[in-house]
């Protein structure tokens, strides 16, 4: 029989120390408060809600995460602070979203010099060249672009298969996109960049990912689904669906 106090020794030493557990999350705060993320980057972290998001993600120092389509740099600038000087940030940017527009290029480019941790990324839209398994993949509002009539066919499907190929065994993919009508699969992709989260959720266990788990933290009530997102009536108050995937072990 184990004695009372032996069991409590005994369950002190398998706990792991408080300590431990605040130094394996990210400090988000400091992340948000560097001087060198744009003004109107801050001015977007209301609605972008980037400490919860991250947190959802499980995002943690020394990780090495891809940021899928990186846009003006937003979430890259963020994950640099959060993943910290012992983490990489793994920035791709399309190579048919710089040709359609220099400026994708230029901002790359301007984030890969300002950031020790951070490394640009080429590579065409569905098959980004990461070039070592990642702990994590975030991509926000990018994945109905998969869909859009200027890619191929099967794009999205090439795509999710490079996204599962670049992730470590058990490492997480983090979706965010603006939602459709249910049923409508990807057919609203093109006209109001609105896909359905069934159609995700479908094309990415397609690839072999396990659905996680899903969040609210976007939900939006009421938004009526029927809007392309970049209306300026509805634009930054769209509904939008959380997804975390994960690679199995």
């Amino acid at each position: 029989m184990i004695r009372p106090l032996t069991l409590a020794i005994l369950l002190a030493l398998a706990a792991p120390p408080v300590a431990a557990k605040q130094a394996s999350a990210p400090d988000t705060k400091a992340a948000l408060a560097d001087p060198a993320r744009p003004a109107a980057d801050r001015e977007r972290d209301a609605a972008r809600k980037p400490a919860e998001l991250l947190a959802f993600a499980g995002i943690k120092p020394g990780q090495k995460v891809g940021d899928f389509v990186m846009g003006g740099g937003y979430l890259t600038r963020i994950l640099a602070g959060a993943v910290g000087p012992a983490g990489k940030v793994y920035a791709f940017q399309p190579a048919e979203f710089i040709a359609f527009k220099k400026q994708y290029g230029d901002d790359q480019a301007a984030i890969d010099a300002a950031y020790a941790n951070v490394d640009a990324v080429a590579g065409p839209f569905a098959a980004p060249a990461f070039p070592e398994p990642l702990d994590a993949i975030i991509t926000v509002q990018n994945f109905h672009d998969l869909y859009l009539k200027p890619f191929p066919a099967g794009t999205g499907a090439k795509a999710s298969a490079a996204l599962f190929a670049g992730l470590k065994p058990g490492g997480t993919l983090i979706v965010v996109d603006h939602s459709a009508a249910a049923g409508s699969g990807t057919t609203l992709s093109d006209s109001l960049h609105r896909i359905d989260k069934a159609a995700v959720i479908a094309a990415l266990t397609d690839a072999g990912f396990k659905l996680e788990a899903s969040s609210d933290l976007y939900k939006q009530t009421a938004d009526p689904l029927t809007a392309n997102v970049f209306d300026p009536a509805i634009r930054g108050k769209t509904d939008q669906f959380t997804l975390r995937f994960r690679k199995p072990e």
